[in-house]
């Protein structure tokens, strides 16, 4: 966090977390997240949670600031929402409902309340708007000179078999559900005019943007994956699906190289192709299934070849996708 100015009044108004106990923390942000749905939820040593057909999806991410995001362009709001659709995405992506959150936060002493409050609001606004009857029922406080916020996510299968990303078949129809590329750009625009000449992020100013800046902007900071249709697409039929999170080839190659296929796709920008961050769902479906509102064709799975991935026939050779180990700049903001 960048320093800020002692004043006596900001103090009081908005503490820093250093200057509070876990337990003045945990009752701010308890406050805010709303009425439990578990059997046992915050408060106890572990949540008591139900699992109505007795199996559980469970999955886990992590935002470190630095890599996955920059305070200089987030709002806590903004994490809050996104720290739960990241995760949200992957429970939907096994055809799962989601059922519940479980959020660790890791924060330096200068933190201000008011960030921690915004950022559990972010967390009930995702799940209110993304997964209603999802909600966030534990978690874990503590200190760390890197902000880190890492969630767990639960979901149900109701009765249904989960949908692997190994299970596409030759023949069937490949559909995703979503926006793809809008991510990408944002975070092109973020880097591209809200840094100074030192290469630090500055603060974004929302007036200079043009409408379809700012759509692009918000899918970077506060996407809205389409959690609902991973359900909607098992009960179809889906035969494999996941989670776009680091590109469209790239995760369109991790399913064919799990499925022993060959995704042959259909034309896409580039940033549809290898930008990042979309959260949207990539699906195969059998030929005869019409595809559920929401998925729309781009494609079909052939026998493997040579290459998991064509695009228009040919081996894709652009940009495959984001790859933290290998496109995080390190610049830190």
């Amino acid at each position: 966090m960048s320093d800020q100015p002692h004043d006596a009044h900001v103090d009081r108004a908005d503490p820093r977390v250093g200057d509070l106990s876990e337990g003045r923390i945990l009752r701010a942000i308890l406050s805010r997240l709303g009425t439990s749905g578990a059997e046992v939820g915050p408060g106890d040593d572990a949540a008591v949670l139900r699992a109505p057909d007795g199996r559980v999806v469970a999955t886990v991410d992590t935002l470190v600031h630095g890599p996955d995001f920059r305070l200089a362009w987030s709002t806590g709001f903004d994490l809050g929402f996104k720290a739960a659709a990241v995760n949200l995405a992957d429970i939907a992506a096994m055809g799962a409902r989601p059922t519940c959150l479980l959020v660790a936060l890791a924060m330096p002493d200068e933190t201000r309340l008011s960030f921690v409050e915004a950022l559990a609001d972010g967390l009930r606004a995702g799940c209110d708007s993304l997964a209603p009857g999802c909600a966030v029922e534990g978690g874990d406080l503590t200190v760390s000179d890197t902000l880190t916020i890492a969630v767990t996510a639960l979901g149900s299968l109701d009765g249904r078999a989960p949908v692997l990303r190994s299970g596409a078949r030759v023949g069937d129809v490949v559909a995703v559900a979503g926006e793809l590329g809008l991510a990408g750009r944002g975070l092109a625009l973020l880097f591209d005019r809200f840094r100074n000449a030192a290469g630090q992020p500055t603060g974004v100013t929302i007036e200079l943007l043009a409408d379809a800046e700012r759509r692009d902007l918000a899918a970077q900071l506060r996407p809205e994956p389409p959690i609902a249709l991973g359900a909607v697409a098992a009960r179809t039929g889906a035969t494999a699906m996941m989670d776009v999170s680091d590109g469209l080839v790239l995760d369109a190659t991790r399913m064919a190289e799990a499925s022993v296929v060959t995704l042959a796709l259909d034309a896409q920008t580039d940033e549809a192709l290898g930008g990042g961050e979309d959260h949207a769902l990539l699906a195969t479906f059998p030929a005869d299934v019409t595809l559920p509102t929401g998925f729309r064709q781009i494609g079909r799975v052939v026998p493997q070849g040579a290459h998991p991935v064509l695009v228009d026939g040919e081996p894709h050779t652009g940009r495959a996708g984001w790859d933290p180990y290998r496109d995080w700049d390190s610049t830190r903001g």
